[in-house]
């Protein structure tokens, strides 16, 4: 497994107290199943009102480490304190703090998508006022309102998944846990359900989320942990792990073979495919290094064909992460013509 450092934290905003500002904190997390560990000492860190995306290969322990945060099954060895309560001593208010929806919906088919909201509603003890109140509510805001006496059974993919939030939040809690919350769901029914993780966030509700989906993470995610054999592999921004993987380039193909031979002596650094007619350069992908190597052109007098370029994406952190290698591909920005 390639070994990486760490990208640091980004500081707190100045004056704030750092563990008042931490919905989640982990330390030295442990958990095995017979002779299989599954996390190994992890250490996790989940400020308040952000995503915190949780990746990793299947079986690498994204939801072991979501079943302990929410109390469902207890840590071998370890600290962790979740909406600032301790797992250990005060699993009850940890509960209180929380609103957990598992890989498989909780909704029941054979009742309607509000009598299933009442029945959460029943189940929190709200009086019968408030609980049709907070019903009609998020039934609105997850755009149910039509469809709410209607059996669940007839829902969608992407409404069931809806309602499945919906009914989570129900008690109010301040920390979301999502695990692969849109597995199964459409682009179109992804993409809404990323607006309503967007919109909790800017509510104030923390949400760790884990997914097997990459563009999701880097389309939602503040920050982002990689399990691997079951230590966390590195951790940052999206950006930060971008980074942390070489190979971005940029390539230059022509149709002229009297034009590639004069950018080739132009962009002497560049690597050559004669055959292909194309040149490759180091780059990392920005604007200035772009329009740099545009700039040389034009001042020999040079066209090209097609200007592609690639940076590491999520996928090929990934992949360099977790053992599987570096996936590269070329995908066109612009054409230099």
């Amino acid at each position: 497994m390639t070994t990486t450092t760490t990208p640091s934290a980004s500081p707190a905003p100045a004056g704030a107290d750092s563990e008042a500002t931490k919905a989640i904190e982990a330390t030295g997390m442990r958990k095995a199943y017979g002779d299989k560990t599954v996390l190994d000492g992890i250490d996790l860190s989940v400020p308040t009102a952000t995503v915190f995306a949780l990746l990793g290969p299947n079986g690498a322990g994204k939801t072991t480490a979501v079943k302990i945060l929410s109390t469902l099954i207890t840590a071998d060895g370890g600290q962790a304190q979740v909406g600032g309560h301790d797992l250990t001593t005060h699993p009850q208010a940890v509960r209180a703090a929380i609103g957990v929806t598992g890989q498989f919906s909780a909704v029941d088919g054979l009742i309607t998508g509000e009598e299933n909201m009442l029945l959460m509603a029943d189940l929190h003890h709200l009086p019968k006022h408030e609980g049709r109140r907070v019903t009609a509510d998020l039934l609105a805001r997850f755009d149910l309102t039509e469809a709410a006496k209607k059996p669940a059974s007839t829902y969608s993919g992407g409404m069931k998944r809806r309602l499945d939030i919906a009914m989570t939040l129900v008690g109010g809690p301040r920390v979301l846990f999502l695990d692969e919350p849109t597995t199964g769901l459409d682009p179109r029914s992804r993409h809404h359900m990323w607006a309503v993780i967007r919109e909790l966030v800017s509510g104030g509700v923390t949400v760790f989320l884990t997914t097997q989906y990459l563009e999701e993470a880097d389309e939602l995610a503040d920050r982002i942990a990689v399990l691997s054999d079951g230590t966390v592999a590195a951790e940052g921004s999206p950006e930060e792990l971008k980074r942390l993987v070489p190979g971005g380039h940029v390539r230059l193909r022509f149709t002229d073979p009297a034009a590639y031979r004069c950018a080739a002596l132009a962009l002497r650094e560049a690597s050559r495919d004669d055959q292909a007619l194309s040149l490759h350069l180091p780059s990392d992908g920005s604007q200035r290094e772009l329009r740099s190597i545009l700039d040389r052109l034009d001042t020999a007098g040079i066209e090209a064909d097609e200007l592609t370029v690639h940076t590491p994406d999520l996928d090929d952190v990934f992949f360099a992460l977790t053992g599987g290698g570096t996936r590269v591909t070329d995908q066109p920005v612009e054409s230099a013509r």
